[in-house]
């Protein structure tokens, strides 16, 4: 952090101790300034990385974690492109983007060999991020693909051949998945070294996990060699209840290292923030949920730039 970047910060807290009101709603507002003066940089990767966010379990955070990760990652100096794979298209709103019906999006790159040049947005206020969008049109993908050539990997030609043009400066690729495991998480799965999964703290937080971890070994095994679950995430995390502690507990004994330690918190406001066509880093960036998701791309920055991801990532089991 440099002394001129971590001034807005450490000017506003220095006038609430001189005004006598450094409580924790100052604290709250200088963390506020803090995150939106992006102050801090992450460290850059050692390559670009691409990670698909998926857990075919609905509900889980995935869209809200891939967002706010994003939102996280561009604020603190990373070039971040956010592709949006699920036809509900709440990636796209929540970054402030168009996708309603007509707009050119993700479909037209899977399915009619678009380039993602001419679908990309940039995100609403968010400097170095841009969004693939989602359209309604997306919801028939699965049936449309299965007659085309090359099926699986057409996302990932999409993003090889963008990269190599136009995004040249993109750090980070985050593909946001449907809730399922049709051919759209495939073409993600296939398109990435790397997957997220984002466990919630919750009963049935891993029901149906087994299901994603053998799709991932089966990818792997038959178009992606390079293919991994290198981060996990936890969420909707409930400090009042025994319950979130021991799904948390039980989550870090069978993965180990890949699960961060940073944990989101169940939280109003992230939940709110969508509403505004915002991530919750932007809508209340002092929030309890803002500074878990800033905290929890600073580890995923973090790792990335200590051990490029990829084969030698840990594996995990069913």
């Amino acid at each position: 952090m440099t002394e001129g970047a971590a001034a807005p910060a450490d000017r506003l807290r220095a006038a609430l101790r001189e005004s006598g009101a450094e409580t924790p709603i100052g604290e709250q507002a200088a963390a506020a300034v803090r995150v939106r003066s992006g102050a801090e940089v992450f460290p850059r990767p050692a390559q670009r990385r691409v990670i698909t966010v998926a857990n075919q379990k609905g509900g889980v955070g995935k869209t809200t974690s891939a967002v706010n990760l994003a939102v996280a990652l561009a604020l603190h100096g990373a070039t971040v492109l956010v592709i949006d794979l699920d036809p509900q298209g709440n990636a796209s709103t929540a970054l402030g983007v168009e996708h309603h019906v007509g707009v050119p999006d993700v479909y037209r790159v899977l399915v009619e060999g678009t380039p993602i040049a001419d679908v990309v947005t940039p995100a609403a206020g968010i400097p170095r991020l841009r969004c693939v969008p989602a359209t309604i049109d997306l919801a028939g993908a699965d049936i449309d693909l299965v007659s085309l050539v090359a099926r699986e990997s057409r996302l990932q030609r999409a993003i090889d051949a963008y990269c190599a043009g136009p995004g040249a400066d993109v750090e980070y690729v985050i593909v946001d998945c449907p809730p399922s495991l049709g051919l759209l998480t495939v073409n993600a799965l296939v398109a990435t070294r790397e997957v997220l999964i984002p466990i919630q703290c919750e009963y049935y937080a891993l029901e149906g996990l087994g299901q994603l971890l053998r799709t991932v070994e089966m990818v792997k095994a038959h178009l992606n060699p390079a293919l991994a679950v290198s981060t996990i995430l936890l969420t909707m995390y409930d400090a009042r209840t025994r319950l979130a502690d021991q799904v948390a507990d039980e989550v870090r004994e069978h993965f180990g290292d890949v699960v961060l330690s940073s944990v989101i918190p169940r939280s109003v406001r992230v939940s709110e923030a969508p509403g505004y066509q915002q991530s919750v880093i932007t809508y209340d960036p002092g929030s309890r949920g803002a500074m878990a998701y800033v905290d929890a791309a600073r580890e995923l920055a973090t790792r990335g730039a200590a051990s490029p991801p990829g084969p030698a990532a840990q594996e995990v089991s069913s």
